[in-house]
């Protein structure tokens, strides 16, 4: 069985995941953007049981629009997410790819997008990254809003 750790910029929290992810996928809402001050967050969903989480961590719930919760994990010392739980998926330890800092990590085999998400950036980029999005085999979803999930 495979076994990945991820784990925080300075090594004090981790997280160890048993087997493979249940999802992979990529992240595009406004959200995702801010969390990871980047164009999209690259995360993966293990099984709670398949988790084991060492060390100190600090906490923040974001509410969403539609009163959602998640709940970001945190290293108190160097501020690096390191997992997540979001209250629409129970039973599911969401972990930033990133923090594996595996190369070889599974690639992504969705993409969330809504509407705001995606008007941002220019329309001929985005449109070349769906493209290659779609040629990759990568299944592209846009929502009316933030209130849907998988």
């Amino acid at each position: 069985m495979v076994t990945r750790r991820a784990e925080c910029s300075c090594a004090q929290l981790s997280a160890t995941c048993s087997g493979e992810p249940v999802r992979v996928s990529l992240c595009h809402c406004l959200a995702c953007k801010r969390r990871t001050g980047s164009a999209f967050s690259f995360n993966a969903r293990f099984a709670d049981g398949d988790v084991s989480v060492q060390g100190r961590s600090a906490k923040f719930t974001r509410i969403g629009d539609e009163g959602g919760r998640v709940i970001y994990s945190f290293c108190p010392d160097c501020g690096t997410t390191v997992h997540y739980r979001i209250d629409a998926q129970p039973g599911l330890t969401a972990i930033p790819v990133g923090a594996f800092a595996d190369p070889a990590f599974p690639p992504p085999f969705l993409s969330f997008s809504t509407r705001a998400g995606a008007a941002s950036g220019s329309r001929s980029a985005l449109s070349l990254w769906r493209r290659s999005a779609e040629d990759a085999g990568l299944l592209w979803l846009t929502f009316q809003d933030q209130t849907q999930s998988l």
